[in-house]
């Protein structure tokens, strides 16, 4: 798709004045440190803005860098991610952490090749840290940036790749302060998605997010908080879902089996 300066230009200057008028005030763009980001990054992969506000400075307060966190036990690092879902990233987060300090003396490689390589992050996520911890020129896609070009360039077009996107993505791209053009497209991407019909419903990469309640999710999350209280026998948990034995059964060996909880002798705590 060919689309001249002077209409990427124009596409700049909308974003741009909307985002000096309307920049969120957000933790986690008051900072630079590698840590902090990396943190809030992983938090807000599946976690609305919302609920991330509610439980980032309290996970940073209790584990403030990569040495405090790559000691802590995990059944501690589930336990301040309650509430967040997805508690694997919780599990990542730890792991991402112990790698950091034992593989690069606690400091975060300023590299979206290494950063992908971690555990639970993907490209995007990657080039994401390395944007805002360290100012770079990555390019990248995220939810709101998605709706953005595609409400502006792709009008009239369905099921629209990525691969589409990621070009006018490089190209709108503030080399100077990539970090900050990035606020402003999440920004306004924010507002679009209060004043439009979702544009991203046009995207080939669009799907709703299954029902959480009676979900694996909820199953999961039930399961966690219970072992966060006490070691429970791999009976009574299967009992305490009457009718759903093997099912439970199955997602409780995927938890064992991604090492978010161990069994032994047919106990079972994290």
């Amino acid at each position: 798709m060919n689309i001249s300066t002077v209409k990427i230009a124009e596409f700049k200057k909308t974003v741009g004045e909307y985002y000096q008028v309307n920049k969120r005030r957000l933790p986690w763009r008051e900072t630079t440190d590698p840590y902090a980001i990396v943190v809030s990054e992983i938090m807000l992969q599946q976690t609305q803005v919302k609920r991330v506000l509610e439980k980032y400075p309290a996970f940073l307060m209790r584990f403030p860098d990569f040495s405090a966190l790559a000691q802590a036990s995990l059944k501690d690092v589930l336990q301040e991610w309650q509430g967040m879902g997805y508690n694997r990233r919780g599990k990542y987060l730890k792991q991402i952490a112990e790698i950091v300090t034992s593989q690069f003396q606690g400091v975060l490689p300023a590299s979206p090749e290494i950063v992908d390589s971690f555990p639970g992050i993907g490209r995007a996520t990657a080039c994401s840290i390395c944007a805002f911890a360290f100012n770079q020129s990555t390019v990248f896609i995220e939810t709101n940036i998605r709706r953005v070009f595609i409400h502006h360039f792709f009008k009239d077009e369905q099921e629209i790749a990525d691969e589409q996107l990621m070009p006018l993505v490089e190209a709108a791209l503030d080399k100077e302060n990539p970090r900050e053009w990035y606020y402003a497209l999440m920004d306004y991407g924010t507002y679009l998605a209060k004043v439009v019909e979702n544009p991203n419903k046009r995207s080939r990469h669009y799907a709703v997010q299954s029902r959480f309640e009676g979900s694996d999710r909820q199953i999961r999350g039930e399961i966690l908080r219970a072992l966060l209280s006490s070691t429970r026998s791999r009976e009574s948990i299967l009992l305490s879902y009457n009718g759903q034995s093997e099912r439970v059964a199955r997602i409780l060996d995927q938890m064992i089996g991604e090492g978010i909880v161990r069994e032994n002798e047919g106990n079972v705590e994290i």
